[in-house]
């Protein structure tokens, strides 16, 4: 699910193909960062469900152990692809030429309650994921400390937190994005890809981590009609126009439709253990340079390619699709090597020595 999320993200990064009109990809593809948000939501609902079950009693010790993990994850990579997009930007090697040296990039606010664009403009998504891993835990931490006094069980605790995390971004879509007036374009920037409007879509795959810790019997029973229901209701929503950007359902609805599809999708692909060695392979290695891939494909080689070689033909625009390929592969199998193994090595050493 990784892989096909980062391919999705590639594809439609593509810009030297939409220079010459080509139609591609033909069809319209399940949007790969919402199955980032709700596969990471599972994976990471997964290791914090463990935590908070198994755990004595869950202490800010266990939140800053989970951020330490998560950041050595994330932020090295994340940081030095910022300072290179910064060095570009600087030397006017790509299009992007205002607000590149905006200090809210070094704390992920950039689009934390309002938009932005231009610059490293991939990097919404992951302003997202990085809120939710920060709140998430202190939310759990601080309706545990409240309610456990009570006798409240853990499942029914973390339940509490994840209604929290889907109520309070609905709220702020129906009462300050539902009022806003946009176009299709502004309304992915200034609702979309915004902190506080989007973070719920991470809550799904929370509840999916829930359903499958709890109800492990339902969760693979109900695969197969899941999976259908939620190609089927993805495509509804990716086909379906509902009255247009300022439509009231489009605003504050739609991405939760969205989210649900990607949602029931979940338990098809965590039941695929099996295949043929070579796709295995394939599969496997792209869902591990997937974030290295997400960070370089756009700013750093898509409008790098675009800027400096703009194809005038379809020929061209096809031969310089496939470099677009070959260098988002290359260059992320290359930093995954040198520089995000390397950190995420230093990270479990790190642990060890600690006991963690």
């Amino acid at each position: 699910m990784r892989a096909l999320a980062i391919i999705f993200v590639v594809i439609g990064h593509g810009n030297m193909l939409q220079h010459v009109d080509t139609g591609y990809p033909w069809i319209k593809l399940i949007n790969g960062v919402e199955l980032f948000f709700v596969l990471s939501g599972f994976l990471i609902g997964g290791i914090l469900i463990k935590t908070f079950q198994n755990a004595e009693t869950f202490s800010l010790k266990l939140v800053w152990q989970f951020w330490i993990r998560r950041w050595f994850r994330t932020l090295p990579n994340y940081y030095l692809i910022l300072l290179i997009n910064i060095l570009i930007v600087y030397f006017g090697l790509t299009g992007a030429n205002y607000d590149f040296f905006n200090w809210k990039f070094f704390f992920f606010l950039q689009n934390f309650s309002s938009y932005f664009v231009n610059f490293f403009w991939e990097s919404w998504s992951l302003t997202i994921e990085e809120w939710f891993y920060l709140l998430f835990p202190i939310l759990l931490f601080v309706i545990y400390y409240i309610l456990s006094a009570f006798k409240i069980a853990r499942k029914s605790i973390f339940l509490i937190a994840i209604a929290v995390f889907f109520l309070v971004p609905f709220l702020l879509r129906f009462y300050i994005a539902s009022e806003m007036q946009v176009d299709s374009f502004w309304l992915h920037v200034k609702i979309n890809k915004v902190v506080i409007f989007r973070i719920d879509s991470i809550a799904w795959g929370l509840l999916a981590a829930v359903i499958k810790y709890y109800k492990p019997k339902f969760w693979y029973s109900t695969r197969n009609w899941a999976f259908i229901i939620g190609i089927v209701l993805s495509y509804v929503i990716l086909y379906s126009n509902f009255g247009g950007p300022n439509d009231f359902f489009t605003k504050v609805y739609k991405v939760y439709f969205t989210s649900i599809g990607c949602f029931l999708l979940l338990p098809k692909f965590d039941s695929l253990k099996t295949a043929p060695r070579i796709i295995t392979n394939v599969v496997t290695h792209i869902s591990i340079i997937s974030y290295s891939m997400y960070l370089i494909n756009l700013s750093i080689i898509s409008d790098l390619l675009t800027k400096n070689f703009m194809p005038k033909t379809d020929a061209q625009a096809w031969f310089l699709y496939g470099i677009y390929w070959v260098l988002v592969l290359l260059f992320s199998t290359l930093l995954y090597k040198y520089f995000e193994k390397p950190m995420l090595d230093l990270r479990d050493r790190i642990g060890q020595k600690k006991g963690d």
